[in-house]
């Protein structure tokens, strides 16, 4: 393997991982603050890719405003979606156990995959990126696709983003004492139920902001949010539970680790992540960035 290959495979690596992180540190999130196992996750994610395929038929365009329309209109609309499902069906197992949880989370799924085969059907489907990001870039030599660079900018201001939100603001610091501290919370005038409509909200925007960016760089399906749930549920474990940090860990060691193994093992490089989950599980079943339950 030449440098230039293995620099080529490592931002390409770094990419998918990005990719994975805006998805996962959603369902993350979630976890963290509601103590709820969104299985739904991956089929909200789907969802926001369909409806960015939808968009820009009507945009008819592939102009880098219609991709940031994309990126402003489908996020905010499926968090609303979220509003919805949280109101009307989340807040009822809250403080059920996770059996109860999972299963309204899967059959969730199976409601929200028939919903979207009827809609969109079962042929995948295509966003063309924009013009100005359609080409390649010369990195030391090396020609990179402008998306896979585009989401290398993008993935670490959400990073940031997110870290600045939960840790740097009144807003954030109200989300991390919701998880530990509720009542309390609510003594003192705070809405909790509103703190947690709005979290799973954020979660679900990041779900949809993750299938815009997704829809642009390959085909969609309706497989795409299962592969995509078992390889978040892979981040969050690897990770820690309810750790944004632990979630960007374990989603660029995934991101990288499935580019590099598919060089010499070709599709036996998919065991990679669970062989990974389960190691983790076994020596740290906390995660890397994860506490343990008490």
């Amino acid at each position: 393997m030449t440098w230039q290959l293995f620099v080529f495979m490592l931002i390409n690596g770094l990419c998918q991982g990005m990719l994975l992180f805006i998805i996962a540190s959603g369902l993350s999130l979630v976890f963290g603050v509601l103590r709820v196992i969104n299985f739904a996750h991956g089929s909200i994610y789907m969802i926001g890719a369909f409806m960015a395929y939808s968009l820009s038929t009507i945009l008819a365009g592939e102009s880098l405003l219609g991709f940031l329309a994309l990126l402003l209109v489908v996020p905010p609309a499926i968090a609303i979606i979220g509003f919805v499902l949280e109101v009307s069906l989340f807040r009822r197992v809250y403080r059920e156990e996770h059996l109860l949880q999972l299963l309204l989370t899967y059959a969730l799924v199976l409601i929200l995959d028939d919903l979207v085969r009827v809609i969109w059907g079962g042929e995948p489907r295509s966003v063309p990126r924009p013009d100005l990001l359609a080409g390649s870039v010369d990195v030391l030599g090396m020609a990179l696709p402008s998306y896979n660079v585009f989401i290398l900018v993008v993935g670490p201001l959400i990073a940031l983003g997110m870290w600045f939100l939960l840790y740097r603001t009144r807003t954030g610091n109200i989300i991390r004492a919701a998880v530990s501290f509720p009542d309390t919370l609510g003594a003192l005038g705070v809405n909790v139920s509103w703190v947690m409509t709005s979290t799973f909200m954020l979660g679900c925007w990041l779900a949809g902001f993750g299938g815009v960016l997704t829809a642009a760089l390959s085909d969609i399906d309706l497989g795409m949010g299962m592969s995509t749930i078992i390889e978040c549920f892979a981040v969050v474990v690897i990770g820690g539970l309810g750790s944004v940090g632990g979630a960007l860990l374990g989603s660029l060691i995934i991101g990288t680790g499935l580019t590099f193994f598919q060089f010499p093992f070709g599709r036996w490089a998919l065991v990679f992540p669970y062989a990974l989950m389960a190691l983790v599980l076994i020596v740290r079943p906390w995660g890397f960035f994860g506490k343990p339950e008490r």
